[in-house]
């Protein structure tokens, strides 16, 4: 269609409601008187005396309602806000002790993005704590939240820490809570060198805790073929754990014979001609514990890996509730 221009000089017409219109058959003398009185100019009628004051009290009542609504849906946010803070606060606390040092697996970067996956997917709280110093005089930073936590996770090598740290966690499984040691958590205390003052090493920890003892490693460019113990197919650690067999890049783990004889073997891998336990469960007194010498860098890239250490955990947690991933 052609459009229809208009300068700025000559605006468009404006059609007003309500206006009259000629009727058929005028005189044009009444034509003459509407355009006299036109010329004239109308007075508009008065608004009332009362009006302006209606509208100002009708304003201020209309401000009075959205203030008052502001504060509700306020107080609707805020409650709605400490609900879900307080859902938050009830899941399990879940802690994880790291060092980092060539010999340690990568665990300072793995175990980060695991301890996220099992927040984001799962809904436990997570806390990475990792320590430095040397190896015979070794801290974790904020160690006081293990007063806290639920769940321990032990991930690091022969460290000597303060006394009042390691108290800490003889207190926690003092307490029945429950630990979870991978891979080099067999010698996490067992410091070979000169322990500073003030600072402990903890051997027993592997026997008393762990229930095994570190007897030395398989050849690591061997890898391990890790297998689920057929008898036990059923336990629900192994649940989702698939495929039931396959390959770890990482060193065997030589602990056999296991020192408690009641501890439940869930796992077991082959190198170079000998068969190992590589995962397990036992009781500590009250305290649950799961042990995997499983934790080498790539076998986080392992979906049944990290489905074996969530329900080691879950198992430890003795949580049975089932989260979906978001």
């Amino acid at each position: 269609m052609p459009r229809h221009s208009s300068s700025p000089t000559s605006p468009r017409p404006i059609s007003i409601c309500g206006a009259t219109t000629a009727r058929a058959g005028a005189s044009k003398d009444s034509d003459k008187r509407k355009s006299s009185n036109l010329t004239r100019g109308v007075r508009l009628p008065m608004r009332p005396a009362h009006s302006l004051a209606t509208r100002r009290s009708l304003a201020m009542r209309f401000l009075s309602i959205m203030i008052v609504l502001s504060a509700v849906l306020f107080a609707i946010g805020a409650a709605a806000s400490a609900a879900e803070t307080d859902a938050a606060s009830d899941k399990p606390l879940v802690v994880f002790l790291v060092n980092e040092e060539p010999d340690n697996y990568e665990a300072h970067r793995t175990i980060p993005e695991f301890a996220k996956e099992l927040h984001e997917k799962h809904g436990f709280r997570c806390k990475v704590l990792q320590g430095e110093g040397d190896f015979g005089a070794f801290r974790f930073p904020e160690f006081d939240v293990l007063k806290q936590a639920d769940l321990v996770v032990v991930f690091f090598r022969r460290c000597a820490l303060p006394k009042e740290q390691m108290a800490l966690i003889r207190e926690h499984l003092k307490a029945g809570k429950p630990l979870v040691g991978i891979r080099t958590a067999n010698h996490a205390f067992s410091t070979k060198v000169k322990v500073a003052e003030g600072h402990e090493m903890w051997w027993e920890f592997v026997p008393e805790v762990l229930g095994c003892e570190n007897r030395g490693y398989g050849k690591e460019k061997l890898g391990v073929d890790a297998a689920v113990v057929a008898e036990v197919a059923d336990h629900e650690i192994l649940k989702g754990v698939d495929p039931q067999k396959w390959h770890s890049e990482g060193s065997l783990y030589l602990v056999k014979p296991l020192v408690d004889k009641k501890a439940t073997v869930l796992l077991t891998g082959s190198a170079g001609g000998k068969t190992e336990p590589i995962a397990w469960t036992r009781m500590c007194d009250k305290s649950r514990v799961f042990y995997t010498s499983l934790g080498y860098p790539s076998d986080f890239d392992l979906p049944q890996c990290r489905r074996l250490l969530t329900n080691g955990i879950r198992w430890a947690l003795n949580d049975k509730s089932e989260q979906t991933s978001k």
